[in-house]
């Protein structure tokens, strides 16, 4: 029996912490600032050594930039619900999880921005999780976004006394759930156009192409990723690689490029989509929507149709409740202790 002074302690239960990259408080460009200086902070997100790299990004890159991504931002934003679509669709994507799993605590966190990943694992360990599944929603390892996810837990860590037993989400480039959640998705989208594309393009956020030298297998899980869903949807795939940022070379073909050369390869009508991202958000909505559809259509195409990500859909949903079953298997079983 527990003594009479004995402070109150929550019953012992598992949780799930959903993790994407985050975005600005609001589409103003004091706010995308603030974004950008702790996004653009991480050394691994900018591989230079940071007194060559701050003063270029104080100097310059802050008082230029977040002018230009905030009216981006504005684009996208969602103003009936008050805020980003990727924040908002991760939210909807956490609440849509904990239905399918009603005895885990699920929530969710941004790397950067927020809610900030220590303050949303502090509240799962007040709420009494002895144990704890981090999930990055990033389908292909990067450093630059996976191992973030990490490191940012790993500082949480170093703060408590107390810490949980924790799991991460593997990545899921070539998982047959992913996979078929992909070609379920698209194939959907695809019927439902007024037209037929003479091309389909998976465009996957662009890395600097040194990164692959380096042993990043991000290349390589992308290029899977789209060789798998072709394969799936009975169709070649064609890659590219975008939101690129400075003048070193990044991972090629971009998508930019493609998007203007197409029509001039007979390509009238093309569709893209975003497997890499998890999400809808300011790259793909903005990105690759709007300024992707104009960059094609200017060049001479005819159709231009961009297909959603996962989202909160319901082939999405299914996908990602497999995923963190398999994961917290044995947690489950034995018990929440």
């Amino acid at each position: 029996m527990r003594p009479g002074d004995h402070p109150d302690v929550p019953a012992p239960r598992i949780g799930v912490l959903l993790v994407n990259l985050g975005s600005p408080d609001a589409s103003t460009p004091a706010a995308v600032r603030r974004y950008l200086k702790e996004f653009l902070s991480d050394p691994r997100v900018v591989e230079l050594p940071g007194l060559v790299w701050q003063p270029i990004l104080r100097g310059i890159i802050l008082n230029t930039r977040p002018a230009k991504s905030a009216a981006n931002y504005a684009k996208i934003w969602d103003r009936t619900r008050g805020g980003s679509p990727l924040r908002l669709i991760t939210a909807d994507q956490a609440a849509a999880l904990a239905a399918a799993f009603p005895d885990i605590v699920v929530d969710y966190a941004m790397r950067y921005g927020k809610p900030a990943i220590a303050e949303q694992l502090s509240a799962l360990r007040q709420a009494g999780c002895t144990r704890i599944l981090v999930a990055p929603l990033y389908p292909q390892y990067c450093a630059a976004t996976t191992a973030t996810v990490v490191d940012a837990v790993s500082q949480w860590l170093a703060s408590e006394r107390w810490q949980p037993a924790l799991r991460y989400l593997p990545p899921y480039y070539d998982d047959p759930l992913y996979i078929a959640a992909l070609a379920d998705s698209v194939a959907g989208q695809l019927a439902a156009l007024d037209f037929v594309p003479d091309r389909i393009v998976a465009s996957f956020h662009g890395m600097p192409a040194r990164t692959l030298g380096l042993g990043d297998p991000y290349h390589c899980h992308c290029r899977k990723t789209a060789r798998l869903l072709g394969a799936a949807l009975g169709r070649e795939i064609d890659v590219a690689f975008q939101s690129r940022f400075g003048r070193a070379k990044w991972l090629e073909p971009y998508l930019v490029s493609r998007l203007a050369a197409l029509p001039g390869e007979g390509v009238s009508r093309v569709a893209v989509l975003a497997p890499g991202f998890a999400a809808d958000c300011l790259e793909t909505l903005e990105e690759i929507e709007i300024a992707g559809r104009e960059t094609f259509l200017a060049a001479g195409g005819t159709n231009f149709a961009y297909l959603s990500c996962l989202n909160a859909g319901a082939a999405g949903i299914a996908m990602l409740a497999g995923l963190v079953g398999r994961e917290l298997a044995g947690w489950r079983e034995s018990g929440q202790r």
